[in-house]
Order: C-alpha cells, then structure tokens, then sequence
C-alpha cells in the first residue's frame, strides 16, 4: 500500500464533530439532536456541486473531502458544524491504513 503524504499545516479549519442522539417523544417516536463530541482541525477540499428543484425552489448540494487526525469514533450519519455551516458525514476512511489520517466524504446542503 502506498502512503500518502499530506501536509498536516493544511488543516487550517476548526470544526466541531456532532453526533445523532435519539430522544423519545413520548409518542413512540423520537427527535434527533446533535450534541458536539470534539473539536478539531481540518482541512476542507471543495468536490462537486449539485443542483435540484424541489417545489419551485433550487437546492444545492456541496460534497466536499475532509482531512482529520484519526479516530475511530468518526462514522457516517455525524456530521461536521463550522459556525452556519453543516457538513454530514457519508463515508470516513483511512487512506493509507496507517492510521495517521482520515478522509471523510461529506456533503453540505445549501438553500
């Protein structure tokens, strides 16, 4: 396997990692909110653009690439928060296998 080289000076954002947390509604079903399980540095990479139309109105969807530390809590369905800026998790892997780096697959949707 290759190992790839990646300059730990680019990761120059400061995002909070939130993870989904069920609460029942007393109804049987429950209401997902994200509480913040870290903070980290990251480098975001900018992928592809999407456009649709839903109801008359343009939605975008923004995939991005992004480069944090390893851990092994990072899964998909978390998601990355950068003040406004909401970026949900698809796809978390180690690039190498070394366990240096993981890249996450995200998506961030715009109105």
């Amino acid at each position: 396997m290759m190992v790839v080289f990646f300059d730990p000076g680019q990761m120059t954002a400061r995002l909070d990692l939130e993870a989904p947390q069920a609460v029942p509604d007393g109804q049987g079903g429950a209401t997902v909110s994200f509480d913040v399980v870290a903070s980290l540095w990251a480098r975001i990479e900018p992928v592809s653009f999407l456009l649709t139309e839903e109801a008359a109105s343009e939605r975008g969807t923004i995939s991005h690439r992004i480069w944090v530390k390893f851990r092994e809590d990072i899964t998909a369905g978390q998601r990355f928060r950068k003040g406004t800026r909401v970026f949900v998790v698809k796809l978390a892997r180690d690039p190498d296998e070394t366990r240096r780096y993981l890249v996450c697959q995200c998506e961030e949707e715009t109105r």
